[in-house]
């Protein structure tokens, strides 16, 4: 680079030396004024000129065309370690964008093992919540029929311990008072003086024994395949034929009542899942007011709460009351449409778990345990209940 600009700066110098001479020639004498010698001269020193002209310009050209190549020989050498540089840094920079897509791939994947394990703990979470739910349901319901058999056996033996009086005892508890045959007597026979004066009384006649009745099962074959089918793939769709069957025959009478917009609202809410029954507290009821009674309220302070019932209308003592979905309405009922609510209620939420695949048990019994839950349905339906609250 700078051996050009030094060439250059010497081409000017040569060219300012030329004008020089030019200048030199203008300010000569004329050709008139002077000798053939000194036109010989004149020629002499011009051709030395030109030639050194000529010269210098071979010189400067061939100067100039070997610093050019240098300069190109230069700047191929430098775009060369440039290009060189720049490919070394694109390759670094190829190996940390690997290095870091591998980083991206093994954090995805650790984070898809991570969610797939947390979805998998928290599914056998639920499923256990399930199973311990419905087996302490079940046990409850046990609980409940060895209440109800034992508040029976204990009805039964008040009844009874009040029937035997000292007067009148009642032979089924005192065995001993019961006489082993009865005492007859015939005419033509003379008494013993000894049994004449006491007083013989005749045996009482012997109760009739009942037979024992044995409750007999048997399935129905059309109704048995209908739960097949749907048990292949269980659905709460109510036009499947099982579950459309049952609809017809003991959802849709059972849950008819004087009420139909109410008793409508009630079992959308008992098909969703949405309703809740609780007891009704006295303690916290207000004062009877009109709205009170056509909601089905409570009428005053007092402990067994005598009002009208939400869904039939009736005043009855209406010990529960139901909350259909969020909102904060409460419907005062009575037993007989609480024992009909919770009879479907029941119905409903074996199906639920046989759908989420929580009954762990054979197709026959499980398809015994749905007429059970039918049978309550249909007694609820005739007002036949258990009063246990």
């Amino acid at each position: 680079m700078w051996k050009s600009q030094a060439l250059v700066e010497e081409g000017k110098h040569h060219l300012a030396n030329l004008r020089i001479g030019t200048v030199w020639k203008e300010s000569m004498p004329s050709e008139d004024g002077m000798g053939p010698g000194f036109k010989s001269k004149e020629r002499e020193i011009q051709r030395s000129i030109q030639s050194e002209e000529e010269h210098t310009k071979v010189n400067y050209m061939s100067r100039l065309r070997s610093s050019s190549v240098e300069i190109r020989e230069k700047g191929s050498e430098i775009l060369r370690e440039e290009l060189l540089k720049a490919q070394k840094e694109l390759q670094l920079k190829d190996e940390e964008c690997e290095r870091l897509s591998k980083v991206r791939d093994q954090l995805e994947r650790e984070l898809e093992e991570l969610t797939a394990s947390l979805f998998e703990e928290a599914h056998k979470m639920v499923r256990e919540a399930n199973t311990k739910q419905a087996l302490s349901e079940k046990q409850l319901k046990e609980a409940h029929g060895k209440i109800d058999m034992l508040q029976a056996e204990v009805t039964a033996l008040k009844t009874l311990v009040i029937t035997s009086t000292p007067s009148s005892p009642n032979r089924e508890l005192h065995p001993q008072l019961q006489s082993p045959s009865k005492v007859v007597f015939k005419k033509g026979h003379s008494r013993n003086k000894s049994t004449s004066s006491a007083i013989v009384t005749p045996a009482p006649p012997a109760t009739q024994v009942q037979p024992v009745s044995k409750e007999c099962k048997e399935v129905d074959p059309v109704l048995f395949e209908e739960f097949q089918q749907w048990k292949e793939e269980p659905t709460l769709d109510k036009t499947c034929p099982f579950l459309e069957r049952i609809y017809r025959e003991d959802v849709w009478p059972c849950l008819s009542f004087a009420k139909r917009e109410l008793a409508q609202s009630v079992q959308d809410a008992v098909e969703n899942n949405t309703l809740s029954i609780e007891p009704a507290a006295a303690q916290t009821l207000p004062l009877v007011k009109v709205s009170a009674i056509e909601c089905g309220g409570p009428n005053g302070w007092r402990s067994q709460i005598i009002t009208k019932c939400a869904l039939t209308g009736l005043s009855k003592a209406c010990k529960h009351r139901i909350k259909l979905g969020d909102t904060g309405n409460y419907y005062y009922i009575s037993p007989s449409c609480r024992a009909r609510i919770t009879a479907v209620c029941n119905f409903f939420t074996y199906i639920r778990y046989i759908q989420q695949g929580l009954v762990r048990q054979e197709v026959e019994q499980m398809y015994w345990e749905i007429m059970r839950l039918r049978k309550e349905i249909a007694t609820a339906k005739l007002g036949l209940y258990t009063d246990d609250t």
